[in-house]
């Protein structure tokens, strides 16, 4: 997703951070600003290097490349190449073998089978790449109208899903949150109030994403539009550079810390993560529905969220330290920023004012018959209405349509696959296997869990892995005998989870490894060691609150 960038208000010095080898402290000077032009967003500013806190753009893809070089306005505009040819024939020969080399079972039947080739290659492609996500998912959808596998009412039926349109205005919010300034502005009071040492500061950052979450439901957004901006500008500050030695003074701690801790951001509340959303609906389908689901999702998620959320800082700051363990004058950089940045606008305060209401309404729509997207729907009214967001910033938010299309895609083969009975034929064989370990339910919810997350290596988006496991793992689970509801959360919390594990696992994946703080190496090994943390907290703290919430 794009980010609007913002600019600092400020016209005179800003504040600049120095450091002592000797101390291992921070310490201030004031630079003159000079203007400068940013390569990468052909956008002037004014600053020594970066301005402070300014949104990057983010990524609308997780498989980019790291540094690349700005075209020049001379060059003509990219040609498109079309499919790639390896990637594509490999996704065609899944789907084709598929349906004409491996016997279909007796119990299924020939349109179920045929239905399921073609999601496998969808699938493929998915993983694959032979084109963008969107025209993939679009050429598969065609693919089953044209073999008559599906007729186009029900191919379509998908895109009138509340779900996938709850899903689609929350990319609005979260523009909102980045054109008026309001995310950067509470991240920039956390660095305040607790930046007097690199932990403490990592500790606000992380904070004030999990309080910004339920209301900007983009981790990408979250990461290119607020955090990443201010972890740049506080490590440049320091003299931290991304891709050189002193990058470990201070960049790829906060780098590292962040991107690991946001998982759990997204975990804690069910409007955190475009994913979560999707998550239930899909349970859904397989009968399993959550009552109050923002309210049960929170409950469910606090306790081995925020433990998490705890915990992953000072681990890190253990495991992978940073060369500077104080930054004491930090507080007072926020403070002289928050300053340049004036008093709270009135587009900021319409802005939290509609928040309030829409975070309001996903807790108590059950009780007063508000449907969540209902809610959504009012606030991007409101916004647009008031005029924080514009009708071309909507058209323009093309990581929103992309994923309207692709979804809606996803979300209604699985939905057929369902109603064809392929996934309860899955989940019968695979029950039957465990069966034949003679496997207690818990032991069958650990294999399950544990398979769900390690095959996200295989996938470079969250919502992607999905469409394509979520309801398949499930009915597994199911057919194992593990309470529904637990299941559900338990698959759709690991979902969040496993967005940190590589640099191409989430959107937030690649926005952070693009910032050039932290190796390649380092993000494999510590997303491993991390994910080991989290399970095991996730494990030990929600089975005993788990069993106390009654979900088993």
């Amino acid at each position: 997703m794009e980010s609007v960038a913002l600019f600092s208000r400020s016209t005179s010095a800003v504040p600049r951070l120095s450091f002592s080898n000797l101390r291992g402290r921070i310490t201030f000077s004031s630079v003159p600003l000079r203007p400068s032009v940013s390569p990468a967003a052909g956008i002037r500013h004014r600053s020594p290097k970066i301005p402070l806190f300014q949104p990057l753009r983010t990524p609308r893809d997780t498989r980019f490349r790291t540094h690349t070089p700005a075209a020049s306005s001379q060059d003509p505009p990219p040609q498109g190449q079309g499919a790639k040819a390896i990637p594509l024939l490999i996704s065609v020969i899944i789907g084709v073998a598929t349906r004409f080399l491996i016997p279909k079972p007796p119990e299924v039947t020939l349109q179920a089978w045929q239905l399921l080739s073609i999601f496998l290659s969808t699938i493929a492609g998915l993983i694959l790449s032979p084109l963008p996500v969107g025209a993939w998912a679009f050429i598969s959808l065609t693919t089953a109208v044209i073999t008559k596998t599906l007729p186009f009412a029900t191919a379509f039926s998908a895109f009138t899903n509340e779900v996938i349109w709850l899903i689609v205005i929350s990319f609005f919010f979260a523009r909102g949150f980045v054109k008026t300034g309001l995310g950067d502005r509470i991240a920039t009071y956390f660095v305040k109030w607790l930046g007097k040492s690199t932990l403490g500061l990592s500790y606000g950052l992380t904070l004030s994403e999990a309080l910004i979450a339920p209301a900007m439901p983009s981790t990408t957004a979250r990461a290119g539009g607020v955090f990443l901006p201010i972890i740049k500008s506080l490590s440049l500050s320091a003299g931290s550079k991304p891709g050189e030695a002193s990058k470990k003074k201070l960049g790829s701690y906060l780098v590292q810390s962040q991107f690991q801790s946001a998982g759990n951001s997204s975990a804690l509340f069910l409007t955190a993560a475009a994913q979560n959303l999707l998550c239930l609906k899909l349970a859904e389908e397989l009968g399993v529905v959550i009552s109050n689901p923002w309210v049960s999702w929170f409950k469910a998620a606090s306790l081995p969220a925020i433990v998490s959320l705890l915990a992953t800082p000072l681990i890190l700051f253990k495991l992978y330290p940073p060369e500077i363990k104080d930054t004491p004058d930090a507080p007072a950089l926020a403070a002289k920023k928050l300053k340049s940045m004036g008093p709270v606008s009135k587009n900021e305060w319409i802005m939290i004012g509609t928040m309030l209401l829409a975070v309001s309404l996903w807790v108590v729509g059950d009780t007063i018959g508000v449907a969540s997207v209902v809610a959504a729907m009012l606030g991007l009214s409101i916004l647009l209405l008031l005029g924080v967001l514009d009708w071309n910033d909507c058209l323009t938010e093309t990581s929103a349509w992309d994923t309207l299309a692709w979804f809606a895609v996803l979300v209604g083969m699985a939905g057929q696959l369902t109603n064809l009975g392929i996934v309860h034929w899955m989940s019968t064989c695979v029950a039957k296997f465990l069966q034949s370990f003679s496997l207690s339910w818990p032991a069958a919810f650990g294999a399950l869990q544990a398979s769900y997350f390690l095959l996200h290596y295989l996938f470079a988006s969250q919502t992607g892995h999905v469409g394509a496991l979520y309801s398949a793992f499930l009915a597994m689970h199911l057919a194992s005998g593990v309470p529904g509801v637990l299941a559900a959360l338990a698959l759709a919390y690991n979902t969040n989870l496993f967005g940190a594990l590589t640099h191409y696992s989430s959107g937030q994946a690649a926005v952070y490894f693009g910032a050039g703080y932290v190796d390649l190496p380092d993000i494999f090994k510590y997303g491993f060691i991390m994910a080991v943390v989290n399970a095991v907290i996730w494990s030990v703290t929600g089975a005993f609150w788990w069993k106390f919430l009654g979900l088993y």
